[in-house]
């Protein structure tokens, strides 16, 4: 039996993606396939391209932040692919997005910090479904370290509106968590303050100035998308399962052209302020 969610989860007018909707998410094979085939072609003609006119590295940090079970591994194509036009990209360091979401996000936060003072300017994020509600909260909470973000497959407007089969995982690490089992979410982390504050962080106004977009898919068999569209992002829509997102071309060339994007709107690689450490 699924945990009791909470209500304020799931809002009126969002639902949870039916079985049908679950079987698209077997398009990850094809996706799979897509990519190789893709960055094979990428290999090929940066082969052929003068030194001189590739694309040189930008010193725009972007750190990607994996989705619900999984881990920073998950979203290693991508970060190559992003490598490859030009950005430096880093790891959150979380092995498996499995903890208290409050506790999460204080973890990216630190490896966040770290990031921005190495490299001496804001970062920018892109995260996969709740790796994304991370970081918006994020954004929220500290835009003197963050430039901009970038969600796939988020549901930042109602987080329970998702597959019956994610809220039975989410019943086994609540059943873990209360049997002893440390580093899980437990039933406040999914029904109590805990959830709530979450939630109410993720859906809070941006700060003026922040770039956000949010990148969605109607074949979506996990989450239900229109949870997906903030109203305060620049909306992008892909054709790729959920959990393709992170290996997809098109839903990758998205993500490239929303941290470009966010780049010329002047935002990105701002300097970091000095006592950036000290804010919070």
């Amino acid at each position: 039996m699924a945990p009791t969610l909470g209500t304020f989860l799931q809002p009126e007018g969002f639902d949870r993606p039916r079985l049908a909707a679950a079987l698209r998410e077997g398009s990850i094979v094809g996706e799979a396939g897509r990519h190789l085939a893709w960055a094979a072609g990428e290999r090929r003609a940066r082969r052929t391209t003068p030194y001189v006119v590739r694309d040189l590295v930008r010193g725009e940090p972007v750190v990607l932040v994996p989705g619900f079970l999984a881990g920073d591994a998950s979203l290693s194509l991508m970060a190559r692919a992003l490598r490859r036009r030009g950005h430096r990209t880093y790891r959150s360091l979380i092995h498996a997005n499995v903890g208290c979401t409050r506790a999460a996000a204080t973890q990216l936060e630190a490896r966040l910090e770290s990031v921005a003072l190495r490299r001496g300017s804001r970062v920018q994020v892109v995260g996969h479904s709740l790796g994304g509600m991370l970081a918006r909260a994020l954004a929220v909470r500290r835009p003197d370290l963050i430039s901009g973000i970038v969600t796939m497959g988020s549901p930042m407007l109602a987080p329970a509106a998702h597959h019956a089969s994610l809220s039975r995982s989410v019943d086994v690490l609540v059943r873990l968590s209360r049997a002893g089992v440390p580093g899980l979410m437990s039933g406040d982390c999914v029904a109590g303050d805990c959830a709530r504050l979450s939630f109410e962080e993720s859906r809070a106004p941006l700060p003026p100035g922040m770039s956000f977009t949010a990148i969605y898919s109607r074949r979506d068999g996990i989450v239900d998308w229109r949870a997906c569209v903030d109203p305060e992002a620049v909306a992008v829509e892909v054709s790729a399962s959920h959990i393709g997102m992170s290996i997809d071309p098109r839903s990758i060339e998205a993500v490239a052209s929303a941290l470009a994007r966010h780049a010329l709107s002047g935002a990105a690689v701002a300097p970091l302020s000095p006592d950036a450490s000290a804010a919070g």
